[in-house]
């Protein structure tokens, strides 16, 4: 902290503490333990918005990619230049800096395809973990999924949406005597319930959300022309409907990240900062064998130069593994109307390093809009004592923005076109279907990747119109499938799946 604001490099500025008769105190993150993850608590309309823009600008501005949920639309405003509101020009005068609006490099994205460039995962990349997480299933149901995706896999049979997962179960099924001595017992109930669900997660929307082109997880680590990091927000308003799916989706692209990125060891700066909002949607009710990965995947995913914050009400809707993890903190008001309610701010209190000249639990309840108890990490990696702070202002719009804002942003956007369009190439369900037609026995041999492999080549050499190809074509195309049956047997006995069970990297 210091007595005037810094303009040097590799700190954002968080605010400053206003004591009378003392100089301003400020209070900064320094980009190089950005990596070292975060928190963001408070009550609804304490600030915990503003405080998450706040941060998203000073990240985009030292040129760290930004990906957040917007589960309120306020975030849009991201993308459009500050109004000049009166309470922000006031707030800057307060603390003595320049009021000064901005806009930001932004990248829409949505689940259902409608507010922002779709998203989408295969049920392969998804993995049978996450999977039972989302549809909610026993841990007999989660067996049988994880037989379902181990049979798949030996056999090269990529899952990519719903109705392959739906015909993958159903060849389980009625197989079941002959993979019980290798897999054990696979119920038909077991298999019905799982069906069951999936109809429940199909009427919910999220048939969209699964199918190809997947998500390149790299597309969020992109400079503008001024070298700023790319905001990329996840338009979640809908979303939150189905808070499964949602926590669900944005565990899945945590994983992908840890999968996808190389160490780094200590940076200057993240390479990106991932904001989970919401943040207890993730823990509630979640078996310790996901608990377990979360934990793992937080701790070590700091290393490959992304850092995650939390954004929830309570500190204490993080587990105790996880919130020993978050060095750099904000703690918005806590409103105490039940004994109850009077534990959980006391509780709130006393993770943070203890500031003898300040009462924090009696703080965190008087704490005015826009204020919060601020404790970040210092140089040493240390935490600092904690202090009331007034929270700067951002320098984007702070609120929704309008449909054509939305639509001039994307039409402006480098995706364009490369995920409008779902693609539904030869899977599970086609290899299957074709297989039962031709009568074939069951082989493992890699023929599940073959026919992947020829829903690609199709395109290239047509399909199953023979009089029509030339005999040089025909020739290719047996030494290409010659090829690809040889590869398909190679690549299926070498699937490996990741931490989280998705498909490693």
């Amino acid at each position: 902290m210091s007595e005037t604001p810094s303009p040097a490099p590799g700190k954002i500025l968080v605010g400053a503490s206003v004591t009378e008769g003392k100089p301003r105190a400020y209070h900064y993150l320094l980009l190089a333990l950005g990596n070292r993850h975060g928190l963001i608590a408070g009550a609804t309309g304490g600030g915990k918005t503003v405080s998450l823009q706040l941060l998203a600008e000073g990240f985009s501005n030292a040129g760290t990619c930004v990906f957040l949920a917007d589960v309120k639309g306020d975030l849009a405003g991201l993308s459009q230049p500050g109004e000049g509101k009166s309470a922000f020009v006031a707030r800057a005068k307060e603390i003595g800096v320049a009021y000064e609006p901005d806009r930001f490099p932004v990248a829409f994205w949505d689940v259902f395809g409608e507010q922002g460039h779709p998203v989408r995962a295969s049920i392969s990349e998804m993995g049978p973990l996450l999977l039972s997480r989302l549809l909610d299933l026993n841990d007999v149901q989660e067996g049988v999924l994880n037989v379902v995706f181990r049979v798949a896999d030996e056999q090269g049979m990529l899952l990519l949406d719903l109705k392959d997962l739906r015909a993958m179960l159903a060849h389980v099924a009625e197989n079941a005597a002959a993979y019980k001595q290798k897999y054990g017992n696979v119920a038909p109930a077991s298999v019905g319930a799982i069906q069951r669900q999936l109809l429940v997660l199909e009427t919910q929307g999220s048939a969209n959300f699964f199918g190809e082109p997947a998500l390149d997880i790299m597309d969020f680590l992109r400079l503008d022309r001024d070298g700023r990091g790319v905001i990329n927000i996840l338009a979640a308003d809908k979303l939150m409907r189905a808070p499964r799916l949602y926590a669900s989706f944005l565990l899945w692209m945590l994983s992908e990240l840890f999968e996808a990125l190389p160490e780094v060891g200590d940076l200057d700066k993240p390479k990106l900062v991932f904001f989970f909002d919401e943040a207890h949607l993730l823990f509630n009710d979640a078996p310790k064998a996901l608990l377990s990965a979360i934990e793992q995947v937080v701790r070590l995913i700091r290393s490959k130069g992304v850092g995650v914050y939390f954004i929830t009400q309570n500190p204490l809707d993080v587990p105790d593994t996880v919130l020993g993890q978050l060095g750099n903190r904000i703690q918005h008001v806590l409103r105490a109307f039940t004994p109850r309610d009077q534990k959980a701010v006391r509780a709130a209190a006393e993770t943070f390093r203890d500031n003898r000249a300040l009462e924090e639990a009696e703080a965190i309840m008087q704490l005015g809009v826009g204020e919060a108890l601020v404790s970040m990490l210092d140089a040493k990696g240390t935490p600092e004592v904690v202090e009331r702070t007034l929270i700067a202002p951002p320098s984007a719009r702070v609120g929704p923005i309008s449909p054509q804002e939305r639509t001039a942003v994307m039409a402006a956007s480098a995706f364009g076109g490369k995920y409008d369009t779902m693609v539904d190439r030869e899977s599970a369900f086609e290899m299957l279907q074709a297989r039962a037609a031709k009568g074939e026995a069951e082989s493992g041999a890699g023929g599940g990747l073959l026919g992947a492999l020829g829903g690609i080549l199709g395109g290239i050499f047509g399909k199953g119109d023979k009089k029509r190809m030339s005999p040089a074509e025909l020739a290719a195309r047996a030494a290409i499938q010659s090829a690809a049956r040889s590869a398909g047997t190679q690549i299926a006995r070498h699937i490996l799946r990741g931490v989280l069970g998705g498909m490693s990297k």
